[in-house]
């Protein structure tokens, strides 16, 4: 976080990559730092609503003035252009002026298909795996094996 890295957890769902990255920014908020967790699909839909409003400018301001920004679950919901465009627009924007954790479900080599823009995507994940720590999180999901435990319990 000091040295601007951006760290990307990814894996299969349901592997912990939310609860560790949620972890990880209430360890970041104990050390003073200033930390926002959103979905991608949440913040493009704030962004989009801050352009509608004439307000993107300061939403972007102040989306700037944070140490880390969590982005969750990209990769669950395709992006429109726009939103794929003000997304990037974030992402560019921190590029070496803070960090960004992101929760992904897909290998990188796929996220043209959320993004919708080959170059886009290609320009993001340039910037974005520039200083970066990817950690994989594999195995079978938490919530799944859980809920096969109950069930087996009640038989």
């Amino acid at each position: 976080m000091t040295q601007k890295e951006n760290v990307v957890l990814m894996g299969n769902m349901g592997t912990g990559k939310t609860h560790t990255a949620i972890a990880l920014g209430l360890l970041a908020c104990r050390q003073g730092k200033k930390v926002r967790f959103v979905t991608a699909t949440g913040l493009i839909n704030e962004l989009v609503e801050a352009q509608e409003q004439h307000t993107l400018g300061k939403r972007l301001a102040q989306l700037q003035k944070l140490d880390i920004l969590i982005l969750g679950e990209v990769g669950f919901i395709p992006f429109t252009p726009d939103g794929s465009r003000l997304l990037f627009q974030v992402c560019s924007d921190r590029y070496l002026k803070g960090s960004l954790l992101v929760t992904t479900n897909l290998e990188f080599g796929r996220w043209g298909e959320v993004f919708g823009d080959e170059r886009l995507t290609g320009a993001l994940l340039d910037r974005l795996t520039h200083r970066c720590h990817v950690l994989e999180f594999n195995g079978d999901s938490y919530r799944f094996k859980e809920s096969l435990r109950r069930r087996e319990g009640r038989s």
